[in-house]
């Protein structure tokens, strides 16, 4: 195939996922909602016809690099299981997009896997935008950071040279794809969820959309109680901040 989508991820785990969630939730509670926001993620991916779909999983070493593909082989028996490498997360993309283009790919996208109600139209969007003039898609949070990003040729610097995991993650993007004068297409705002503020939002949000958005995220959120009072005081927050 000549487009490729990829999901970054890591294997749920007690204590190391999430954890920013803790408190209000519980490690075992944090992991679970993250292997939700997966599944929904995987869903996403899987209404983009025409491309292939992929699980890029992060394992420390030898051992726990097994045990991973075995959990995302049953989660997504239907995915490609590709170990990312690299010291840090922006070397870890290079590579996993690189890779994907080195190999015969003519387009590959990479997206996050904290995203659950993520619109699938967006990300055939990306795909969309790279047919174009445009070398580089990128798809803005609104914290400053972005949850998806394309190429359609490896670009190095772009992921290398930025520092990720910063309010400014975006901004410096894309001053150095203009410095390397790269064409940058964006598609719309969203939102990921690292932070119990996020959680709310997402809250509030599954209470305005159809029953088919984000199953598995939506079945889950009424176990780990949040309230009534919670619900409105975000819908009232974020209804207004529109």
């Amino acid at each position: 195939m000549r487009q490729s989508i990829f999901v970054v991820a890591k294997r749920p785990a007690t204590g190391h996922t999430k954890t920013r969630l803790c408190p209000p939730l519980t490690g075992a509670q944090a992991a679970a909602l993250y292997e939700c926001f997966l599944r929904d993620t995987l869903d996403t991916m899987r209404q983009v016809p025409g491309v292939r779909r992929s699980i890029a999983y992060l394992a420390d070493d030898g051992s726990q690099e097994e045990e991973a593909r075995r959990y995302f082989h049953a989660l997504a028996s239907d995915m490609a299981l590709t170990p990312q490498r690299g010291h840090d997360l922006g070397e870890r993309l290079h590579h996993l997009l690189s890779d994907a283009l080195n190999s015969g790919v003519q387009q590959a996208v990479v997206v996050d896997s904290d995203s659950p109600t993520l619109p699938p139209s967006f990300l055939a969007q990306a795909f969309a935008v790279l047919d174009g003039p445009f070398d580089v898609v990128l798809g803005p949070c609104d914290d400053g950071g972005y949850y998806l990003i394309g190429l359609k040729q490896p670009q190095p610097r772009l992921l290398c040279e930025v520092k990720m995991s910063t309010a400014t993650v975006l901004t410096d993007t894309l001053a150095l794809a203009a410095e390397m004068q790269l064409r940058v297409g964006l598609l719309p705002v969203w939102y990921d969820v690292d932070t119990v503020a996020e959680l709310h939002r997402l809250h509030a949000e599954l209470t305005t959309t159809g029953a088919l958005v984000a199953q598995h995220t939506r079945a889950f959120l009424p176990s780990i109680g949040l309230t009534e009072d919670i619900r409105h005081a975000s819908i009232a927050h974020y209804s207004s901040a529109e």
